[in-house]
């Protein structure tokens, strides 16, 4: 049997290591091929709390440069095999031209032809403009990369369709460990404020077991160091709160070709293996 396949695509440095750091690393060590895209550097954002414009902040091009070197140390504890950037803007990956990023997540699926898929669900966490568009994005590139090809095609190998996608879906009880150790988590979008959104419990298809994995996931946030202020509160939580925090991943199952129905999954390869 072929190696099985992960695929995670995500909007930022540190979605990874946050949004599905455990299950990334229960799977990696368990002998899953485990890919990783990410659109944007973050290089719009803060550095050790310090806003752009700030005498402490290295400005964008430098900061873009950190991230990246965050997220290939962080990638690196998880397990993740390949890791792919994408280089769009950061806090404008809604406003990039669809096409080009469809048909750049759909190179990534042929080239790495992955079995399993997960990204943001369309609510984005929290109203995140780039985490909604990456979620629709990817969504669409799983259809495009089934697309047959062309000659002359330069879509990034044959035709691949991916077995089944996955929507990060936190529920009340996850978004209250994560806000109780961060803080409150807030978008501003066209004068509107946007929040969390819990899934509610009936809508998780899958939830996955990654207690073992606490402290790998931990090691890996940590790599994001110039995110620090943003995650010092986890430095000072015990063992149980880390638990609860990263224990159990939550999905919403948003298409699958090999399974159905309403039974609960504990295993994201549920009917492929």
């Amino acid at each position: 049997m072929d190696t099985p396949r992960l695929m995670a695509v995500l909007a930022h440095p540190d979605d990874e290591s946050l949004g599905c750091g455990g299950t990334l690393a229960k799977y990696a060590a368990a002998g899953v091929e485990v890919s990783l895209v990410t659109a944007t550097r973050r290089q719009a954002g803060r550095y050790r709390g310090h806003p752009p414009g700030h005498a402490a902040h290295p400005g964008a091009t430098a900061l873009a440069a950190i991230r990246e070197g965050e997220l290939r140390a962080a990638a690196g504890v998880l397990g993740v095999r390949h890791l792919s950037l994408l280089d769009y803007e950061d806090q404008r990956l809604d406003c990039a031209e669809p096409a080009e990023v469809i048909a750049a997540i759909a190179r990534q699926v042929r080239r790495l032809r992955p079995d399993v898929v997960l990204t943001f669900g369309p609510e984005g966490a929290y109203g995140h403009p780039d985490h909604v568009a990456i979620s629709q994005f990817t969504t669409a590139a799983i259809v495009a990369a089934a697309a047959p090809t062309r000659a002359g095609d330069e879509a990034g190998g044959p035709a691949h369709t991916v077995s089944k996608l996955y929507y990060i879906a936190w529920p009340e009880s996850a978004w209250a460990a994560f806000q109780a150790a961060f803080r409150r988590l807030v978008s501003s979008v066209d004068g509107r404020e946007r929040q969390a959104t819990p899934w509610p419990d009936w809508a998780l298809t899958t939830v996955i077991d990654t207690r073992d994995c606490w402290p790998t996931v931990w090691q890996a946030v940590s790599c994001h160091a110039s995110q620090v202020e943003a995650y010092d509160t986890l430095r000072t939580l015990g063992p149980g709160h880390h638990e609860a925090l990263w224990g159990w991943q939550s999905y919403y199952r948003a298409f699958s070709t090999v399974n159905g129905g309403r039974a609960r999954e504990t295993d994201l390869f549920a009917g492929i293996l």
